[in-house]
């Protein structure tokens, strides 16, 4: 699978620690060498909320958790700017989370394809997406 994917916090979360919840041919994009792999640091700090919530237990502090996960799942950082934080007002996302709207804003202003499962971002417009 050719091209630039952004993962969608869950998406990201699940391929390191429940990769059976993804379709075959998300977990074929996870391990392909022709395509790359993109994070927001808004699903940082998602992943950090779900901790501080109780949602989410790591078997170390958070921040190295994130950090070693980073590096082990070999994404690159879709950094979030002013053009994303602008886009994040045009692009359509079914509900109003503004970190759905961020992450979907990420996937347009960098052309990447958002690989979710969330139905929501989904039947969203203005972004490429994949179902994961």
């Amino acid at each position: 699978m050719n091209g630039d994917y952004l993962l969608d916090t869950h998406v990201w979360l699940w391929a390191l620690l429940d990769p059976g919840r993804l379709r075959k041919k998300t977990r074929g994009l996870l391990v392909s060498t022709d395509a790359k792999l993109w994070l927001s640091p808004i699903s940082v700090w998602e992943t950090s909320l779900l901790v501080e919530r109780g949602r989410l237990e790591l078997d170390t502090n958070p921040r190295q958790w994130i950090r070693d996960a980073m590096t082990a799942s070999g994404v690159g950082e879709a950094s979030l700017n002013h053009e994303v934080a602008l886009q994040s007002h045009e692009v359509e996302v079914k509900h109003v989370d503004p970190a759905d709207r961020f992450i979907a804003a990420t996937a347009s202003v960098y052309q990447l394809i958002l690989v979710t499962s969330d139905e929501r971002l989904l039947r969203g417009s203005g972004y490429e997406r994949m179902r994961a």
